[in-house]
């Protein structure tokens, strides 16, 4: 991700040799602009290297690229967009759906969750989430892809409604069964009797526990198209982990639209049905893409080598949170292959992470540690203990060095893959136990005392809820995940990092000398710090400061675009104490503040008494290297406790290490 990227500007039109512009209805976007969208293979190598012709972002995928003479499908004109009133909903929290047209015959219903603070794994969100919608009416029969939380029942059926009749509705193509996507289903199944949903045989079996009623149902096979008629003729493949194991793509070969639900989303909310402005967007597109896709990364590469195999051409991607992406299709597709590519190639070891999708906090908690794992650069195998059979788990069991299991409920099939997990375990892996909160967990002390007698290491004590999840629950969770990861990783890494570094290059970087400071920053319930030196004033107007954040400090999560911090400065000659606080490793959870004198400054993140002075700020953007996340902050506020102090420095014999 680039820093400080400026946003795209909006092109003309591009006129493509061989390629037929087509538009089906008047414009009715702010600009007046007319703008072209061209079915296309993914710019990456796994799907082909093709170039697109898009009015932004004209990047080829490789220099050996060349143009393609393909044919417009979709359409090539903004359609009007109707908003609904908007709804208060829990604490003020506004809620709206949009609906507009985006291909031919098919229409979105975008229910606007605007002030949504959290998702999911509970990581923050700045631009609230939407949930996306689809209708396509084909010349026979009609198809809803997806529907939306259940939080907008009232409104989003008023849009649907306004669209079509219910009982015109012939099939609802479920690509995903998370309740975010799945959660008015069994309204629609009511409201049309007659109604065939179909999905993958993981998302029916979840659905019957969802809906609890018999429907009609159709499981979806690649290779084996449902005909909506009049072109509109849908494709299937199955993407599972993308996130939870029911997921699959879906192709319309009459428009060139794939639908893809979670893959390619990100959690932002905006009137703007499309990708426009990718420097907006992209903080946002990784972020999402690093807590939910990046421990499936493997599963990523998979779904990008089938749709390369069906030989979907494609001239928007459908997505079922945020932006549909249209004009910057190569280069996110293509950052979601360089990244998992990248994550797969800097695994030292990996570690299964065993979870029941539909259980209490199961899901959450597991993408919590997941996430945390990752940072620390080892591979996250996940795996829904509801949907594996016995040979899947002993197979993932024996491949990773450890194990993260989510306590299962004791009755059921989930319960029944514990012995299977007992018996394939091996006293050289480590296991993490963690309670799911679902009311009927196995008991974690029985887990425990089994895995002793097998002679298993348990580096982390188990992770024990007692209550609902807070900002804190997760933060534990992912801080174990890290700390699971570095027990694995963090050996070899630092073997690499002396062995990459000739000694005389050593040396003399070395001689790059910093001061010390610890940096505090605080988001709802939770609470980070730590000591940094790789600091530096980066601007004047507006004023602003770099600082280098290592990916697996637990305080990264709490520094993404839009969040407050303070850097406090420490005093040349009295900042032992403090250093020697803040350098301590601390366990999975634990308070950093505990036993410090600190305030609140404004924007809410600690102001050490003993520091010489601080600053406010606000991170504006974040650039990427192998290992760190260089941080671009905006100074807000600051001020000097001590005048006459100066900022204690910091000097290094060797620059492989802080």
């Amino acid at each position: 991700m680039a820093a400080l990227a400026g946003a795209a500007a909006v092109a003309a039109p591009l006129q493509v040799p061989g390629v037929k512009q087509l538009a089906t209805g008047s414009s009715s976007s702010s600009s007046g602009s007319v703008r072209s969208a061209v079915p296309r293979k993914l710019g990456s190598d796994i799907l082909g290297k093709q170039i697109t012709a898009t009015p932004r972002g004209m990047q080829a995928a490789s220099q050996n690229v060349r143009p393609r003479s393909v044919e417009v499908r979709a359409v090539a004109t903004e359609a009007p967009t109707k908003m609904s009133r908007v709804v208060q909903w829990e604490q003020g929290k506004r809620l709206q759906t949009q609906t507009t047209t985006i291909a031919a015959d098919t229409t979105t219903i975008r229910s606007l969750d605007w002030d949504r603070d959290r998702f999911d794994i509970e990581f923050g969100l700045l631009k609230g989430t939407t949930y996306n919608s689809y209708l396509i009416r084909g010349a026979d029969k009609v198809a809803l892809i997806d529907a939306s939380h259940e939080k907008f029942r009232e409104l989003y059926l008023s849009a649907l409604k306004s669209e079509i009749d219910f009982k015109d509705i012939d099939y609802i193509v479920a690509n995903h069964t998370e309740p975010d996507h799945s959660g008015l289903i069994r309204d629609l199944i009511e409201l049309a009797p007659n109604v065939t949903v179909v999905g993958s045989k993981v998302c029916i079996q979840f659905l019957q526990n969802l809906v609890l009623k018999p429907f009609k149902s159709l499981v979806a096979q690649p290779g084996k198209p449902l005909d909506l008629g009049g072109g509109h003729e849908l494709e299937f493949i199955m993407a599972p982990n993308l996130h939870w194991p029911d997921t699959m793509f879906t192709f319309d070969k009459g428009t060139g639209v794939m639908f893809t639900c979670d893959a390619f989303g990100s959690h932002y909310c905006s009137e703007a049905v499309y990708d426009e402005d990718l420097s907006e967007l992209e903080p946002h597109y990784r972020f999402y893409y690093d807590c939910l896709m990046k421990p499936n990364s493997r599963s990523v590469l998979t779904a990008l080598r089938k749709v390369a195999s069906a030989g979907w051409e494609f001239s928007e991607i459908a997505v079922g949170h945020g932006p549909l992406l249209r004009y910057n299709v190569p280069e996110l597709t293509l950052k979601y292959e360089q990244w998992s590519k990248a994550a797969i190639e800097k695994q030292k070891s990996s570690i299964a992470v065993l979870y029941v999708s539909d259980y209490g906090y199961s899901d959450r908690l597991s993408q919590c540690i997941a996430r945390g794992i990752t940072k620390a650069g080892a591979g996250v195998e996940m795996m829904d203990l509801k949907a594996a059979d016995t040979q899947e788990l002993v197979e993932c069991i024996g491949r990773n060095a450890a194990v993260v299991l989510m306590m299962p409920p004791t009755q059921g099939p989930a319960a029944a893959a514990v012995a299977p997990l007992l018996a394939g375990i091996k006293a050289k892996q480590s296991v993490l136990l963690c309670e799911s909160y679902g009311g009927d967990d196995e008991p974690v002390d029985t887990l425990l005392r089994k895995f002793s007698d097998l002679g298993v290491k348990m580096p982390i004590e188990p992770l024990r809820i007692k209550e609902a999840p807070t900002e804190a629950t997760y933060q534990l969770f992912e801080e174990a995940g890290t700390d699971m990861g570095q027990n694995l990783t963090q050996k070899a890494v630092r073997e690499e990092t002396r062995r990459s570094m000739p000694l005389a290059v050593a040396k003399a970087i070395a001689r790059v000398s910093g001061g010390l400071y610890v940096v505090t920053a605080t988001k709802g319930s939770s609470k980070g710090a730590m000591i940094a030196s790789w600091v530096s004033q980066a601007s004047f107007k507006p004023l602003g400061i770099t600082i280098a954040v290592a990916k697996d400090r637990a305080i990264e999560s709490l520094m993404q675009v839009g969040d407050s911090f303070v850097l406090n400065c420490l005093e040349e000659g009295n900042f032992a104490p403090l250093m020697k606080h803040f350098l301590k490793r601390f366990p999975p959870g634990a308070d950093r503040f505990e036993g410090i004198d600190w305030s609140p400054g404004a924007n809410g993140s600690p102001v050490l008494a003993g520091a010489l002075a601080f600053l406010e700020c606000t991170v504006v953007s974040r650039m990427e290297t192998n290992d760190h996340w260089i941080t671009y902050a905006e100074v807000t506020a600051g001020r000097v406790a001590k005048p006459e102090g100066r900022t204690a420095s910091h000097h290094r014999k060797l620059g492989d290490y802080y």
